[in-house]
C-alpha cells in the first residue's frame, strides 16, 4: 500500500474508531434511566446516582488520558488504538451483564480508562501524517464522522434493550480492530523514538511554567462543550420539567439533536479554521455562540418539547469547536510529548463534568437547577475565553519538533 493510501487509511480508521468512542461514551446517557430504574433506582434517587456514574465513568477518563497518552508518546500512536479500543469494547459487554449500580459503576470506570486513548492517539496520528495546510481539513473530517456515534447511540438506545445496547458497543469496538492492522505509524514517531530526548515524561508539563500554562489554557477552552452535553444534555429531562415543559424531553432524542449539532459545529468551524487560517479566532466565533445558546435555553420557560430539541440542535453547533480545540492542543506541542497531551486534554475537558456537576448539584438545592446550572455555564465560558486568551496561534504549526 502506497503512503498516500496509508494516510487516507489511518484518517479513515482514526474517524471509525472515534465514532465507536462517542457511540460508548453518550450510551450511558441515553439508557441512563431505563438502566437504572431495571435495577431498582427510585425516582428520588435517580439524579443523584446518575451523578455518581458518570463521575466514576469520568474518573476514568482522567485516569486514562494520562496512561495512554505517556504510552502513545513512549511505545508509538498505534500501540494506543489497539490497546484502549480492546479495553472499552470489552468493558461495555460486561455492562450488559450488572446487576446493581455498584458493579455498574465499577465498570463504567473501566471502561472510562479504555475509552480516554481513543480520540487523542487518533488526532496525534492523523496530525503527524497530514500536511501542515490540510491537517484541518483531516481533524475536521475526524471529528465530523466521530460525532456520529452519539446518534447512532441513541438510536440503538431508543430501538434495544439497555443490555443489549451495551453489546452493540461492545461488539462495534471489537470489530474496528480487523482495520487497525493496515495503519501505519507515524513517521515523526518513528524519528522521535531513536532520540535521547524524555518521551511522554509527564513531569515536564508541570516543571516549566511555558509548557504548563499551554497545557492548561489548552483544557480550559473546551470546557463549555463538555457543560453542554454533561449537563444540560444529559440533564434535559429534568431541566425540561423545571422550564415547564409539559412532556419532558428525552435524553436520548435530545442527544440526537445536539450531535447533529456538534457535527455541523466541527464542520463549519474546521472549515473557518482553514479559511481564516486561524484556530483561536474559530474558537471565539463558536464560543460566543456557546454562551448565547446556553443563555437562552436556560432561560426559555415554558417552550415546547420540539423547541427544546432545536435549541440542543444550536447548543451543539455551538460546541462544535472540538476538532479545532483538539488540533490546536497537537500542535502546541512537540513530538515528544505530543500524545501525552492530546490524549490527555480532551479527556481533561470530559472530566471537568466531575466538579461541574458535583457543583451543579450542589447548587441546586440552595438556588434551583435552572440557576444553579447558569452559574456553572458562566464560570466554564469565563474560563474558556481566559484561556484562549492565553494561547498562541498554532495554524499551520511544524510538528517536526521536541519538548527540551
Amino acid at each position: 500500500m502506497d503512503s498516500r493510501k496509508t494516510t487516507l487509511m489511518a484518517v479513515l480508521v482514526a474517524a471509525l474508531g472515534y465514532f465507536v468512542d462517542v457511540f460508548d461514551l453518550l450510551l450511558f446517557s441515553v439508557v441512563r434511566i431505563s438502566s437504572l430504574k431495571s435495577l431498582g433506582v427510585s425516582d428520588s434517587e435517580m439524579l443523584s446516582t446518575s451523578v455518581m456514574l458518570i463521575n466514576s465513568q469520568m474518573a476514568g477518563l482522567l485516569l486514562g488520558g494520562f496512561i495512554w497518552g505517556i504510552l502513545g508518546d513512549k511505545r508509538g500512536r498505534l500501540s494506543v488504538l489497539f490497546g484502549s479500543i480492546i479495553l472499552y469494547s470489552v468493558g461495555n459487554i460486561l455492562n450488559g451483564f450488572v446487576t446493581n449500580t455498584t458493579q455498574y459503576a465499577v465498570i463504567r470506570f473501566f471502561t472510562g480508562i479504555g475509552l480516554a486513548g481513543e480520540l487523542g492517539a487518533g488526532i496525534t496520528l492523523v496530525s503527524e501524517l497530514i500536511s501542515p495546510k490540510n491537517r484541518g481539513y483531516a481533524t475536521t473530517f475526524v471529528a465530523f464522522v466521530g460525532v456520529f456515534g452519539a446518534v447512532v447511540a441513541a438510536l440503538v438506545g431508543e430501538l434495544f434493550d439497555w443490555r443489549t445496547s451495551y453489546f452493540i458497543g461492545g461488539g462495534l469496538g471489537l470489530s474496528l480492530l480487523v482495520l487497525r492492522i493496515a495503519v501505519a505509524e507515524s513517521h515523526l514517531f518513528d524519528k522521535v523514538k531513536l532520540s535521547p530526548a524524555s518521551k511522554g515524561d509527564i513531569r515536564m508539563l508541570f516543571n516549566n511554567k511555558d509548557r504548563f500554562t499551554r497545557f492548561l489554557s489548552c483544557i480550559a477552552v473546551g470546557v463549555p462543550i463538555w457543560f453542554s452535553i454533561g449537563i444540560i444534555i444529559t440533564f434535559s429531562p429534568e431541566i425540561g420539567r423545571t422550564l415547564g415543559i409539559a412532556e419532558p424531553p428525552s435524553a436520548g432524542t435530545a442527544i440526537i439533536y445536539a450531535y447533529l449539532g456538534l457535527s455541523i459545529g466541527d464542520l463549519l468551524s474546521g472549515l473557518l479554521s482553514q479559511l481564516i487560517q486561524s484556530r483561536r479566532k474559530a474558537i471565539a466565533v463558536f464560543l460566543i455562540i456557546s454562551a448565547i445558546t446556553i443563555g437562552v435555553v436556560l432561560s426559555k420557560f415554558a417552550m415546547t418539547t420540539e423547541e427544546f430539541y432545536i435549541w440542543a440542535l444550536l447548543l451543539g453547533i455551538g460546541g462544535g469547536y472540538w476538532a479545532v480545540f483538539i488540533t490546536s492542543a497537537a500542535e502546541q506541542f512537540g513530538t515528544n510529548l505530543r500524545a501525552t497531551v492530546t490524549t490527555a486534554v480532551p479527556n481533561l475537558v470530559r472530566g471537568s463534568v466531575i466538579p461541574a456537576t458535583m457543583l451543579f448539584d450542589y447548587l441546586r438545592t440552595h438556588i434551583g437547577i435552572i440557576n444553579s446550572a447558569l452559574v456553572v455555564g458562566a464560570i466554564s465560558l469565563t474560563i474558556a475565553v481566559a484561556a484562549l486568551i492565553s494561547l498562541k496561534e498554532s495554524y499551520g504549526q511544524n510538528l517536526d519538533f521536541l519538548e527540551e
